[in-house]
């Protein structure tokens, strides 16, 4: 098993699109990954295990110093092996060379201890508008 990890990776959209059905658990879309995060990200971390991608993760930008985590994905046989502690690392690190200072995620419930125990995010008050 040889993993590596991207940043601003190449990368297929069907493999994409298969990945984030599956993790997110519906049906498989035909999304042009590519040319949205091209277009709307400061940067995206592929993570591949001997060439075959088992891990995604989008960070979005105010162009400032503001960076999002968005649409961390990890196959799911290859859950809970770090890469999704490993992909938001290397968002992290990317994200701060950018010039940000700050990095934000929302997520659901089940995913807390992931966020803050193994990512290192720390628990602050938001507000959310459901459009």
């Amino acid at each position: 098993m040889t993993m590596t990890y991207e940043w601003r990776g190449d990368f297929d959209n069907v493999a994409v699109n298969a990945l984030h059905a599956a993790g997110f658990d519906h049906r498989s879309v035909d999304v042009d990954w590519l040319t949205r995060v091209q277009r709307h990200s400061l940067g995206w971390v592929c993570a591949r295990d001997d060439g075959e991608l088992v891990g995604f993760v989008n960070v979005v930008w105010d162009g400032g110093v503001h960076a999002f985590i968005l649409d961390t994905v990890v196959a799911g046989a290859r859950r809970r092996s770090g890469i999704g502690a490993e992909l938001v690392a290397v968002a992290a690190r990317q994200s701060r060379e950018a010039g940000c200072q700050w990095l934000h995620v929302d997520f659901v419930d089940d995913l807390r201890s992931f966020y803050f125990d193994a990512c290192g995010f720390k628990p602050t008050t938001a507000g959310l508008i459901a459009l």
